[in-house]
């Protein structure tokens, strides 16, 4: 049955601008999902700077660590504020690193349920299993690299020559403590990368087998930019959880794909 001129018009005009509230309302949705996720990081801020004295002697203790083992290197550990404002920024930086820490796992469910409506239904089925494993391996990242902080420090002073006084400004150093924590929080997301490329098909475990020396200099690679001390000791312990997890996520994905047709 044949439709008049002006129905189809009609029609195309409708369906345009069912495309154009589709587009805004995906436009709304993303707002309200980083209005949401900014919030949570708001909140996790004030938690973090009602405690900010306790707070700043835990990211201090890696340095005190190196004071105590090594007087010979270090022989003041009081922290310098070279300006006025130096003080106001360090506490402002660690309310806003551990205020994304607390948040970590609203905004991480935030970003998922952005992305949701464009997987397909198999694909939805793994949210909370990937938003609680990402939250799992960034925080076991940060805590190694906090763990693991005092020996890339005690090298980074040492480098510094027997005729040079440290004096560590502390805006300096909580961007540096951050900015480990963040690079080890980050790279151990990695395996969550490769098991949802192979669950969801792009990749497969038998390619990540075959490809593991390259994988390696590639990990060994990336673990090399990411790290900001660039020291030897961080570099090593931070590529070799990641070789592990390498191909520990091979297994997580061969055990996940192993049911599927071989063509699929």
């Amino acid at each position: 049955m044949k439709l008049p001129f002006g129905s189809k018009n009609k029609e195309k005009k409708d369906a345009s601008t069912e495309d154009a509230m589709t587009l805004t309302e995906h436009l709304a949705e993303l707002r309200s999902r980083i209005i949401r996720a900014v919030l949570a990081v708001a909140i996790g801020m004030m938690g973090v700077l009602a405690f900010y004295e306790p707070v700043l002697r835990f990211l201090r203790q890696p340095y005190d660590n190196v004071c105590q083992r090594r007087p010979d290197l270090v022989s003041n550990c009081d922290f310098y504020s070279l300006g006025p404002l130096e003080g106001f920024n360090a506490r402002l930086k660690i309310s806003l690193y551990g205020g994304l820490i607390l948040a970590l796992p609203v905004v991480l469910w935030q970003i998922w349920r952005f992305v949701v409506p464009a997987l397909h239904a198999k694909e939805k089925r793994y949210a909370i299993p990937f938003v609680f494993s990402s939250v799992v391996l960034f925080l076991l990242g940060g805590f190694f690299a906090y763990f693991t902080l005092d020996k890339g420090l005690e090298w980074l002073i040492s480098w510094s020559g027997s005729d040079v006084q440290q004096a560590f400004q502390i805006s300096k150093y909580v961007s540096f403590v951050g900015l480990m924590v963040a690079a080890f929080g980050i790279g151990f997301e990695f395996p969550v990368l490769l098991v949802f490329l192979q669950l969801v098909g792009v990749l497969k475990p038998r390619q990540l087998i075959e490809g593991w020396r390259v994988a390696i200099v590639v990990i060994v690679v990336i673990a090399a930019v990411i790290t900001p001390s660039g020291d030897p000791i961080t570099l090593i312990l931070l590529s070799v959880p990641l070789i592990v997890f390498y191909f520990i996520s091979i297994l997580i994905g061969h055990l996940g794909t192993r049911n599927r047709p071989v063509d699929a």
